[in-house]
């Protein structure tokens, strides 16, 4: 994937990409006006705080007067009767008391406000005060800030997982809150602003714009207007012209000292009054030129410091530009421990996307990237599928679908087959599993602790290691866990991860899904936690592609129990993924008429156990699927009498474990806690929120392609079953002797090639072992991915193949073993053969061949092939090899392919009453196969026959002894009570 342009400080692209932009320009956030309801609030917060900061102690001071003794008492004092007069003495010191410490909440929120600089700090022992104290004085700053300027978290969602790299605290936004006195101060300096951009107007209709390219221009950061807050994106967009240029700006003032000391470290984290150089072509009313006359002197000198330092940065990095090789090796070495200031500046490609790139360059031919890049939902599918095809095979061996067998799945083809390559590529099970055990393991620590679950907003996935990020801070985590970049940073390192084991804790966070990636990081967004809707607008197909990756996740990931995904308007298709978890309605009135049930019923549960939240239920004795999460998708765009319906209810929905996620036309969906937008490109945006990702994508043809693996494997859609036809039958004749033998049923060998050398060897025994299980063809990139699951360099890979080419050699006729097909695809000759093939082709030809016809040769095949099962597939396979085989179903396929040779058998020799041959040939069949069922049956049937109870119920005592605690299965009970009635008391006594 070629590498987008980034752009330099005077604003002309550099680079080989377009200068324009490349995706549509969100439009700004409308701004939310005051209401009466807002003031009304304002004013009966103010009456409040009157009463219980001035009345209260004026009360005290006029009824009572002073409460304490007026001189020192005497010991006799403490024999003394208490009377009416000295009871409520000690109570009038107790409301004092409780009136000191709720004004120093009072005053420790309002400092706080004023500030807007971190959380406000915790009064002793007043937990219920200080959120009284802290309520009351956001409604009464709600003229003139929103409620979510408050909200503890929310301006760091899209920070850069850079601070916490480096080790620093970057707190500095964590709270944004400004009080009347210093909105007053930021609205006269803007206004002394506007005035000076208003004389540079007039100059410019006079002897032409000031809007040059040479010109210095500079913007002074906005104090909040309602649900307004300055960011450079806007900054961008209404200066620039185009909001994606806000790294024009973060460029230009990175590392430079604002006026209040602090320093701009993130694109995410600005402040009210701080100063911003622009480029030179900015334009707009708000900007002023290197300090002029109509601004106040205190503003000049500051603009005239900051200009100061500008020319000071500007002259590092043009002596850094002329000193060539040297700094760009410093550069290098401070990427290894912070993002590159390069890819804050400009786009890059994700790594799976550099990595298709890459490989798309060479001879194999590509794989749908959107999967590719997607490693969580990858696995989930593949753990899914596979799920999938073994409940078939079982199934289908049982007899429970019209009594039907068959042992192999259909082999996908076109779109499906690509979509399949694709996801064993992308999946990374590993990093699904590490997720599931840190999360559980965190909630068993926070457990035993007895402290509640945190909210979490969202999660981070940065080369291994886990960073939560909470709502607001929860103290310090339980260990290995560490605090990240400020407190609202909860960090597990992947070693300290790869030490924990499996618990039966409950998933603490069922709702988190991937969005996308920002910096080489993959971030998670905990939907069930978002105080709202989270609204998601663009063309309808990109909104699509965002909605199908969702709901695909969430069907199929790994750390969750159980979860609800409620699909309204679109992804019927979809819920074959997941029918216990996928419901689709098909309107917003039905989604009304479901959700207000279960929100009543949710709220009345939790109240009911006494639960603030869903989080507190999912820690200590609570049952796990209690608190299972209802996430409602809404791809379309709901009416406006709708959208506010929806928003009353989803205002409650974070702590009763609902999500909403609400496709919009526009980015002004009301009631919308965050909006995003997913660009053509394939950018999700959400600049409030300080997010710019590579999205995480399911387009159409994949989302097809993907259904389609999940219905053919259903094991109720075809009446007839999957084919027992192998896909690959062998001469079994003498006269098909193959060239190359590979003995892959008990301890791998090879016959008819020399053993490769020592160090090289595991791996081209590995390889060709793959290719044996998959002879339909195996694409070189799913080839390289499970031999090497933590990447490979394409030449590596291309140097194993030549290798692998030149052990296996050639056929007589000159043609290579080892070649590729009209698709790519790595596929064996005839000539190359494994036991595998050959006890399917025996098996087939013995049922549905030859055998068919003559008994004789029915019974010839059936003992040749129960006499190549020499145990488990791949028996002594080395540690730490052969993972791919997570993926197979073969070890599925392998048992009931062996129980099926051996009952086959086993009949046979009971139509000639041989029950002695009937039973060798089930025992060796149960040495592979030892938990299946219709084996033991048969074995019963078998020993039966031979006439002896004593035998019969020495088996019937083993088999009561083998199934445990589970007991019998139901079939097997019920013909041990036509086999041998007496069975009962031999368990009972043996019991």
């Amino acid at each position: 994937m070629a590498r987008r342009s980034t752009s330099s400080s005077t604003g002309r692209p550099t680079g080989t990409g377009p200068s324009g932009p490349r995706n549509r320009t969100p439009q700004p956030v409308r701004l939310r006006r005051r209401t009466f309801g807002d003031v009304v609030k304002a004013f009966l917060a103010f009456v409040v705080l009157l009463v219980l900061v001035v009345g209260v102690p004026g009360a005290l001071a006029v009824t009572v007067g002073w409460p304490l003794p007026r001189s020192a008492p005497s010991m006799d004092w403490l024999s003394q009767p208490i009377d009416v007069q000295t009871f409520l003495n000690a109570l009038t010191v107790v409301v004092w008391l409780a009136w000191a410490q709720f004004t120093a909440c009072v005053l420790v929120e309002v400092k706080a406000a004023v500030s807007g600089v971190g959380l406000p700090g915790r009064v002793p022992g007043a937990g219920p005060s200080q959120l009284l104290a802290r309520q009351l004085v956001a409604a009464l700053l709600l003229v003139g800030a929103t409620a979510a300027s408050f909200t503890p978290g929310l301006s760091q969602l899209g920070h850069s997982l850079e601070g916490n790299q480096k080790g620093t605290v970057a707190t500095a936004q964590a709270t944004p809150g400004i009080l009347a006195q210093q909105q007053e101060q930021a609205k006269s300096t803007a206004a002394a602003l506007a005035e000076q951009a208003g004389h540079a107007a007039a100059q410019a209709e006079q002897g032409g714009s000031t809007a040059t390219h040479g010109a210095t221009k500079y913007y002074r950061i906005q104090p909040p207007e309602g649900r307004h807050h300055d960011s450079l994106w806007e900054i961008a967009q209404r200066h620039l012209g185009d909001g994606r240029r806000y790294k024009e700006i973060y460029e230009l003032n990175k590392d430079r000292v604002q006026p209040d000391g602090s320093r701009l470290s993130e694109a995410s984290l600005i402040r009210p009054g701080w100063i911003m150089e622009m480029p030179g072509d900015a334009h707009g009313g708000e900007l002023v030129a290197n300090p002029d006359a109509h601004v106040s002197p205190e503003v000049r000198q500051q603009i005239g410091d900051y200009a100061q330092t500008g020319d000071h940065a500007q002259h590092q990095q043009q002596h850094q530009e002329q000193g060539g090789g040297q700094h760009a090796g410093e550069d290098g070495a401070t990427a290894q421990i912070t993002v590159p200031a390069q890819r804050q500046a400009g786009d890059t490609a994700t790594p799976a996307a550099q990595e298709s790139g890459s490989h798309s360059s060479g001879h194999s031919f590509g794989l749908p990237e959107a999967l590719l890049g997607a490693p969580l939902l990858a696995a989930g599918l593949l753990a899914a599928l596979g799920r999938r095809r073994r409940q078939a095979l079982w199934q289908s061996a049982l007899g429970a679908v019209g009594g039907r067998r068959g042992m192999e799945p259909p082999i996908p083809t076109g779109d499906a087959q690509d979509v399949q390559d694709a996801l064993l590529v992308g999946a990374d099970p590993e990093g699904v599993r590490l997720l599931d055990r840190s999360l559980r393991a965190l909630a068993a620590a926070l457990t035993a602790e007895s402290r509640s679950l945190p909210v979490v907003y969202a999660a981070w996935l940065s080369h291994g290691d886990l960073h939560l990020q909470l709502a607001q801070p929860a103290g310090k985590p339980p260990a290995p866990w560490q605090l990240g970049q400020d407190q609202t940073f909860w960090t597990l390192s992947r070693a300290d991860a790869e030490r924990y084991e499996d618990t039966d804790a409950a998933a603490p966070y069922p709702g988190l899904v991937s969005l996308g990636t920002m910096d080489e990081s993959r971030l998670l967004l905990n939907l069930e936690a978002v105080p709202g809707i989270v609204s998601l607008s663009g063309r309808e197909a990109d909104r699509a592609a965002v909605f199908a990756s969702v709901a695909a996740e969430l069907a199929t990931n790994g750390w969750s129990d159980r979860m609800t995904i409620t699909l309204v308007g679109f992804g019927a298709d979809l819920t074959a993924l997941a029918p216990n978890r996928l419901r689709h309605l098909d309107d917003v009135e039905a989604l009304f008429e479901t959700m207000e049930a279960e929100t009543r019923q949710r709220r009345g549960a939790l109240g009911a156990a006494d639960h603030h939240s869903v989080l507190t239920g999912r820690t200590g004795p609570a049952q796990h699927t209690r608190w299972a999460p209802n996430l409602v998708l809404l791809a379309t765009q709901p009416t406006a009498e709708d959208a506010v319906r929806l928003a009353e209810l989803a205002a409650d929905a974070a702590r009763l474990g609902i999500g909403y996620l609400v496709g919009s036309e526009s980015d002004d969906l009301p009631g919308a806690a965050w909006a995003m937008e997913i660009t053509p490109d394939g950018r999700l945006l959400a600049p409030l929120l300080g997010l710019e990702l590579e999205a995480q994508l399911l387009p159409a043809v994949q989302q097809r392609a993907v259904v389609e693996l999940f219905v053919e494997a259903d094991p109720e859609r075809d009446p007839d079953g999957p084919t027992t036809t192998p896909p690959f039958l062998v001469d079994i004749s003498e006269q098909g002797r193959p060239a190359v033998y590979a003995r892959l049923v008990g301890p791998y060998e090879i016959i008819g090639l020399e053993t490769p050398d020592g160090e090289r060897s595991p791996l081209l025994h590995e390889a060709l072992a793959l290719l044996l299980l998959h002879r339909e063809g195996v694409h070189p990139r799913v080839l390289s991915s499970a031999l090497w699951p933590r990447g490979v360099t394409e030449d590596v890979r291309d140097a194993l193949l030549e290798r692998l080419r030149g052990w296996l050699g050639t056929d007589p006729d000159g043609s290579p073993r080892l070649r590729a097909d009209a698709a790519g695809r790595l596929t064996l000759a005839k000539s190359v053969v494994s036991d595998l093939d050959v006890l399917r082709s025996l098996y087939h030809e013995a049922t549905q061949g030859k055998g068919v016809e003559s008994r004789a040769v029915r019974g010839r095949l059936l003992t040749d092939a129960l006499v190549l099962v020499r145990g488990p597939l791949l028996a002594d396979r080395a540690e730490g090899r052969y993972r791919w085989l997570t993926h197979e179903i073969i070890d599925a396929q392998l048992p009931l392919l062996v129980a099926d040779i051996g009952l086959a058998l086993s009949a046979f020799h009971l139509e000639k009453d041989r029950a002695e041959k009937a039973i060798e040939a089930l025992g060796a069949a149960l040495r592979t196969a030892p938990a299946d069922e219709r084996l033991w049956n048969e074995l019963l049937r078998a020993t039966h026959a031979t006439g002896d109870p004593d035998r019969l119920r020495a088996l019937a005592a083993d088999l009561i002894a083998r199934s445990g605690a589970r007991g019998l299965p139901p079939r097997t009970e019920a013909l041990l009570d036509e086999l041998l009635p007496t069975w009962r008391d031999g368990a009972a006594a043996t019991g």
